[in-house]
């Protein structure tokens, strides 16, 4: 059903559905003892049984399911043997900064000195995404007198085959670890680089069975399997083999962060590295991230790493330099690491006030844009958006805004130092914004000069002049693969809450569980009496409402336009902590007609 007087005229409408859940299953996990209200909410995400829950670690899939996992752990265990210096060649991203740290610190743990350990990460405003040549020369310039013999990429290297090469021409062994979709030619086939190893669980003919890995799990996967290399050959016996468990709240942070599926290997992985941080078990810039957030670690949740500590290091490649993420992420001293993550939290505080700005930029660009459609005609299938003042560092999140807003595939432009543009888009579900790319670069030859990514986010690089073409192209694209069903937005809901799960029990079980992409957090959906509302902070709804006879607190936060008197809610329960004092509230999603109102 839609119902889009509800919503704000530029704004597509919205239908309501409700998850199915298999009664028999949501029986069988209450009858294993799984709490009623999660049994239901698990059996509507694909849970079949009470096995699919059990997170130890013995449960995670095998390092060596994963193809080249175990020829890297052998390259890994010459190199520390011979003592070769090896250089983590990182990214300017979350993800690229704890895979980095990952790398670095279980490397350490398993046997390599210290001296033979560097890192180098790419500025995002220099010298763009993954190895490029440059990068390889950067590397060998930090240590002239030492320079390292092995490159080990992390989250990036499967489409670096010009840097991949470059390396390799001086004498460099690589290894490329990366989750990233390969490159294609124009032929259609898959270009990998011509790497000394790769371990991808994307790359043709792996079988791993979590496509989702996202590039520090591919690293944590990689020492695993070093690991028991290292025992083969008698570094160690069985039972005093490193822990390796203890890079566990990395590896979940960066999962998280990376917006990765969360299929059942990365639930794991990310319930896991929780556990640790709950029970106080961290690295020192986790601890003071969480400080620097104003968050506490007995009470993690996934949510913390996606919108509290996530960004803060993601600001600083965006505005700065992720070497600060990464020294935040490597060092042993507390105070240290309360000091870089200070510095994180200052930059993400600028990062936000850019990003505030350039928004709104691009708002009115949009609604310049929509002003100028044909009378009738919808807006189109995909934006993509430029202005000359637009900031590099923060054109993914801003697309991410748009495309929520409008419900569209959307890519926002932003001129490099080198005069070029950098784009980076976001996608809504069944458009794959990667594979779009590649279609767009077969039809128009040259118009981008390099493009990589996901289904879900992707970016590109082109010249000025042909940005008008990208993005007609782009149009072009999406209205053949998009039907118009894909364009209206869907709120999937669970269904109505029951006033007995109306408390700050259930909140505190929601909050324990592993909830994120593909395994989305429970979204309630009941009709109520609106009995008062009134805006706060001048763009959210605060709301008071009766539901099933109940007086509860309600805010929408980010809408102003008022409701009437007996609505649909699409919400989500939580606390709202002021004060020292707890009261719980609904979440506001979306609103849509009650049900005895539409035809």
């Amino acid at each position: 059903m839609t119902s889009p007087t509800l919503q704000r005229r530029d704004v597509p409408p919205q239908t309501l559905t409700r998850r199915d859940v298999p009664p028999r299953v949501a029986f069988a996990l209450e009858q294993a003892g799984v709490h009623p209200l999660l049994a239901r909410l698990f059996a509507a995400r694909g849970v079949r049984s009470a096995d699919d829950l059990d997170d130890g670690l013995a449960r995670l899939l095998p390092p060596a399911q994963l193809q080249g996992a175990t020829e890297a752990a052998v390259l890994l265990a010459d190199a520390i043997a011979a003592h070769r210096r090896i250089c983590i060649v990182a990214d300017y991203d979350c993800d690229g900064a704890t895979a980095c740290a990952v790398a670095l610190r279980g490397l350490g743990l398993l046997g390599a000195a210290p001296d033979t350990l560097q890192y180098v990460v790419p500025d995002r405003l220099v010298h763009g995404y993954g190895l490029t040549p440059a990068i390889v020369d950067l590397a060998l310039a930090q240590t002239p007198a030492t320079p390292p013999q092995l490159l080990v990429t992390v989250d990036n290297g499967i489409a670096s085959s010009a840097g991949v090469a470059h390396a390799r021409a001086l004498g460099l062994q690589v290894l490329v670890t990366d989750h990233h979709l390969p490159a294609l030619g124009a032929d259609g086939t898959v270009q990998l680089p011509a790497a000394d190893v790769i371990v991808n669980p994307n790359q043709p003919g792996c079988g791993f069975a979590s496509k989702a890995l996202a590039g520090v799990g591919v690293v944590f996967y990689v020492l695993l399997a070093l690991r028991a290399e290292l025992r083969a050959r008698g570094a160690f016996a069985a039972d005093q083999q490193p822990r390796l468990d203890a890079l566990l709240d990395l590896v979940a942070l960066g999962t998280v962060a990376d917006v990765v599926k969360l299929d059942d290997n990365n639930r794991r992985l990310v319930a896991q590295g929780l556990k640790r941080i709950r029970a106080g078990r961290m690295q020192p810039g986790v601890a003071a991230l969480f400080a620097a957030a104003g968050r506490v670690p007995a009470r993690a949740a996934a949510f913390d790493f996606g919108f509290a500590l996530g960004p803060r290091i993601n600001a600083a490649g965006r505005l700065s330099d992720m070497t600060l993420g990464i020294e935040c992420l490597l060092t042993d001293d507390p105070a240290r690491a309360g000091e870089l993550a200070q510095a994180l939290d200052a930059i993400n505080r600028q990062r936000r006030e850019v990003q505030t700005d350039m928004a709104t930029q691009a708002e009115v660009l949009l609604d310049a844009l929509l002003a100028r459609q044909p009378a009738g005609q919808e807006t189109p299938p995909a934006l993509v958006l430029f202005d000359p003042d637009f900031h590099e560092g923060v054109v993914g999140i801003v697309a991410g805004r748009l495309k929520d807003r409008l419900h569209r595939p959307t890519f926002v432009l932003a001129r490099g130092q080198d005069g070029l543009l950098k784009g980076s888009g976001r996608s809504i579900a069944g458009f794959h914004l990667r594979d779009a790319l590649d279609l767009v670069s077969k039809r128009h030859p040259g118009v981008l000069l390099r493009f990589g990514g996901h289904a879900m986010a992707a970016g590109c690089t082109l010249a000025e002049a042909d940005w008008p073409l990208f993005a007609s192209a782009l149009q072009q694209v999406a209205a053949e693969a998009l039907q118009p069903a894909a364009l209206q937005r869907c709120v999937a809901t669970d269904g109505p809450l029951g006033g007995e799960w109306f408390n700050t029990a259930t909140v505190a079980t929601l909050d324990a569980q592993v909830w994120g992409q593909g395994f989305e957090a429970p979204v309630f959906c009941d009709e109520v009496d609106v009995l008062q509302q009134r805006l706060v902070g001048e763009k959210h709804l605060k709301l008071r409402v009766r539901h099933a006879g109940t007086l509860r607190d309600a805010i929408w936060f980010g809408h102003a336009e008022p409701l009437p008197a007996r609505v649909q809610l699409a919400y989500r329960l939580n606390l709202d902590e002021f004060q020292g004092q707890q009261r719980l509230q609904m979440v506001v999603e979306a609103a849509f007609a009650p049900t005895s109102s539409l035809s």
